[in-house]
């Protein structure tokens, strides 16, 4: 049995060539500021995308990737999420893919870093000044003057993931100046349906429109890579393309996504290192079941 340590950074995955090649560039710095080989592997979807779109490089998703190295003698990994918040993702699937793997290889150790933000570090601003950065840039790519925000995310069945965009829009709102940016609403791009899920709301598509929404707007985007949901053509546009139907005056701008910014380095470095420090992750008692997102 090989004693090194197979380091992973994760997102969700995604049926679009443009998200693994972003999960490639994040793994190549990441690699480079820690000085370890990192490999980009999604949780799912990502191998359905055709190889010869891919630099002729198939991508990888975690389980078959982690069978793959037990099976070459590996026990140990380390897992760095590209996620912001505690999603479902992390917390239920990958522990009920690590335990049905266990089953076969009872002394497989997997350490997982912690997400991107930290809601029990409030002094840590790096995530929304990457925001803010983005913002900024936003506004002089299009002239601006004072132009709203709506500070977006996908929406998440998870309350604690809804915490951390309401989080950073506060940070966000708090950290830029309200005489030129008179409103910042975070908001969600979708919810499920029930009064369960509301804590998602308001979604963008209810935010365009209201007061202080009907002219210039920057959709801060709070998405790591492009993909169905974020980047040109993506359901977010989308939204605001039907939006921009119904309120001639709507002037809007997408941010530019997270995982191409500098600074996203300087935070997954720290997460790593955190990880480092930390125990293999055992979870103990039952796991909750998972529903893949669709």
């Amino acid at each position: 049995m090989s004693e090194e340590i197979c380091y992973l950074i994760s997102d969700n995955g995604s049926y679009r060539p443009e998200a693994t090649f972003s999960l490639r560039s994040l793994a190549e710095r990441l690699g480079k500021k820690v000085g370890e080989t990192i490999h980009p592997v999604s949780l799912l979807h990502s191998t359905k995308i055709s190889s010869n779109k891919l630099n002729d490089i198939p991508a990888e998703v975690f389980e078959s990737f982690v069978l793959k190295k037990l099976e070459e003698g590996v026990r140990r990994f380390h897992v760095t999420p590209m996620f912001f918040g505690p999603t479902a993702a992390i917390l239920e699937y990958m522990p009920q893919r690590v335990e049905v793997m266990r089953a076969t290889w009872p002394d497989l150790q997997v350490r997982i870093s912690p997400c991107v933000v930290d809601l029990d570090d409030p002094g840590d601003e790096r995530m929304a000044q990457i925001l803010i950065d983005q913002i900024h840039a936003s506004r002089e790519k299009c002239g601006f003057t004072s132009p709203s925000i709506a500070l977006v995310d996908h929406g998440a069945p998870r309350i604690k993931v809804t915490e951390v965009r309401n989080h950073l829009g506060e940070q966000v709102r708090r950290l830029l100046p309200e005489c030129e940016f008179p409103q910042v609403v975070a908001c969600s791009m979708e919810r499920r349906d029930g009064d369960e899920y509301a804590f998602n709301e308001p979604l963008l598509e209810r935010v365009i429109g209201t007061e202080g929404f009907r002219n210039e707007i920057i959709v801060s985007m709070l998405f790591a890579s492009p993909g169905r949901h974020a980047g040109p053509g993506g359901d977010v546009a989308k939204i605001c393309e039907e939006a921009a139907e119904s309120h001639p005056d709507l002037q809007w701008q997408m941010s530019e996504l997270v995982a191409g910014h500098d600074g996203i380095i300087d935070i997954l470095s720290d997460r790593f290192a955190e990880g480092q420090a930390s125990d293999p992750v055992s979870w103990e008692g039952e796991i909750p079941n998972w529903e893949a997102p669709k």
